[in-house]
């Protein structure tokens, strides 16, 4: 269901809109003859992680499947839902849990790569990990600010 409102110049038109990453509500502005639009940031209430460079919110504790993963940089972890991030192009990556079809995912405020999304696993038993997303831990900060930023030289996933 989308929302729709003109402000006072006759201009500017505010709508929500259902957002592609997370399927939360997003809220968009756009001038007319614009063909895109600006996207607010949404706010996330409760416990949260949040982006390190900016403090834009990324996900609720809540949506926190495992903090069983690793990357390049350390520790990772697996969420059914982020919010405030863009999908990058896809490709197939090798990690230690086998092939999968990936796609970085970007903070919408500050453009730092804060993780991926996994699109396709193409072994079985890793299927389960197909359209969440994993948030590296040295890219995030605890929602109470606590930041954690450990580097390591293990293999991606």
């Amino acid at each position: 269901m989308a929302f729709s409102a003109v402000d006072r110049d006759g201009i500017s038109i505010v709508r929500t809109v259902g957002c592609v990453v997370c399927n939360f509500k997003c809220i968009q502005e756009t001038r007319r003859g614009d063909t895109m639009g600006r996207l607010y940031l949404i706010q996330l209430d409760g416990r949260i992680y949040s982006c390190r460079h900016c403090r834009s919110h990324l996900a609720q504790c809540d949506e926190l499947v495992s903090k069983s993963f690793h990357c390049r940089h350390g520790k990772a972890y697996l969420f059914n839902t982020v919010v405030n991030v863009s999908v990058g192009p896809l490709e197939d990556r090798m990690m230690t849990t086998g092939k999968h079809a990936v796609a970085d995912i970007f903070c919408n405020s500050c453009q730092q790569v804060v993780g991926w999304k996994y699109e396709v696993a193409y072994e079985k038993s890793q299927k389960y990990k197909e359209g969440k997303f994993i948030l590296e831990r040295a890219k995030m900060v605890d929602g109470d600010g606590i930041d954690t930023f450990h580097f390591s030289d293990g293999d991606d996933e």
